[in-house]
């Protein structure tokens, strides 16, 4: 039976020291590739090995689902030989590395508005996932041609489309299986590299209570250590959702990390590290 995740503001969920989900903006290809005098598109294909790198590294810390921001809807408004590249390179990673996932345990989900890439993409999208559905590794979710304004307007077509009867009573309970990354927890952290600081219409909807986290690195620097030290910085969180800490330290039981509950009883929270840096609502 597929595990239930549950909406942070409905319910609070386990943490622990490794963050059970990552999410991440891979920001600064382009930046890379200027600097060393390259064509952007040499950035972009030098970022592939960072992504190579940080889901080896995910997997290797106990990491249970691992997005990644691939190209957002609004990435089609850049230079159409930049879009191209970009096409192409997800054709290529679909073709050669999925054989190279699968045998590594790792699962493959693709999650936004494929069909403009082409019928070829679209099939291999298909075949990939097909192919990895049985692993219980590291679920690797590729966002692709994804907005999270996106994500949420299908979520509410799907359910009132579902549930027309409901229609002035819809909870969160109705709308939640319906998105797009319903079949994984929120995230607990999210990484965005290159300096930025936002979350550029990322699951907008997702990121309510996640620890966000950001880096100067640009992407194609982001490698095992930047990612242990993004972790580092994790741990020091505390994570409240919406409590105080008196109650948070009265309440944590003994470390160590849990199963997700089936129901609504998904209340413990897990606290591990040193105190935070800085405080969170």
């Amino acid at each position: 039976m597929p595990a239930k995740f549950f909406s942070t503001t409905q319910s609070i969920p386990l943490t622990g020291e490794v963050p059970r989900h990552v999410a991440i903006i891979m920001d600064g290809n382009g930046r890379w590739a200027k600097r060393r005098f390259l064509p952007r598109v040499a950035g972009h294909r030098r970022g592939v090995e960072a992504v190579r790198a940080t889901v080896r590294a995910s997997a290797e810390r106990g990491v249970e689902f691992l997005t990644l921001f691939a190209f957002s809807s609004e990435n089609w408004r850049r230079p159409e030989e930049e879009v191209s590249v970009l096409k192409q390179l997800f054709r290529m990673a679909l073709e050669q590395e999925v054989e190279k996932l699968h045998e590594a345990g790792i699962r493959l989900r693709v999650i936004g508005h494929v069909a403009p890439f082409g019928e070829t993409i679209e099939d291999l999208v298909r075949r990939a996932e097909s192919r990895t559905a049985a692993n219980r590794g590291l679920t690797l979710t590729i966002a692709a041609n994804y907005g999270g304004r996106w994500d949420l307007l299908q979520a509410i077509n799907a359910m009132t489309n579902a549930a027309p009867d409901r229609a002035g009573h819809y909870t969160e309970t109705d709308l939640t299986p319906h998105l797009a990354l319903s079949y994984a927890p929120e995230p607990d952290l999210f990484i965005r590299t290159g300096g930025e600081q936002r979350i550029s219409n990322f699951l907008v909807w997702q990121l309510a209570y996640t620890e966000l986290y950001f880096t100067d690195l640009l992407w194609p620097d982001f490698d095992a250590a930047a990612l242990d030290a993004a972790f580092r910085w994790y741990a020091q969180r505390e994570r409240r959702f919406g409590r105080t800490s008196d109650q948070l330290r009265a309440s944590a039981p003994l470390p160590g990390r849990a199963e997700q509950a089936d129901g609504p009883a998904e209340l413990a929270t897990v606290e591990q590290g040193s105190p935070p840096t800085r405080g969170r609502a």
